[in-house]
């Protein structure tokens, strides 16, 4: 069982789905359920909402790779909006940040990591 929880909304310029809890391996197929089912069909975005999200493991920046080119041969796009902590350090650290998140909002792996204190 899946301790995601998801809500859906649908405007007139795209869809915003959002996220809570972890996302890995286990609750990756509730969140593909729920863009299945939402995916806009006019070419509007897809937004999911991350400000909530607060684990996200290989199985969820897999997730969301393949959404995005999904998404792109159906001639949307992905649009990640509120990403922090341990997800933000995964898009960094293996560089999808460039591929899912708006530009100018993408940080350096530097920036996530720790500063080591002089001892």
């Amino acid at each position: 069982m899946s301790d995601l929880i998801l809500t859906t909304h649908k405007t007139s310029d795209g869809t915003t789905i959002t996220v809570a809890g972890e996302l890995d391996l286990t609750s990756c197929p509730v969140l593909e359920d729920a863009t299945c089912q939402a995916a806009p069909a006019d070419g509007a975005p897809l937004r999911i909402d991350m400000s909530q999200v607060t684990f996200m493991d290989s199985s969820g920046l897999n997730f969301l790779l393949i959404l995005r080119r999904r998404l792109a041969d159906g001639g949307s796009r992905l649009v990640l909006t509120g990403v922090q902590g341990a997800p933000m350090r995964v898009l960094t650290l293996t560089g999808a940040d460039t591929l899912l998140l708006p530009a100018g909002t993408q940080v350096h792996a530097t920036q996530m990591l720790d500063p080591v204190t002089p001892a």
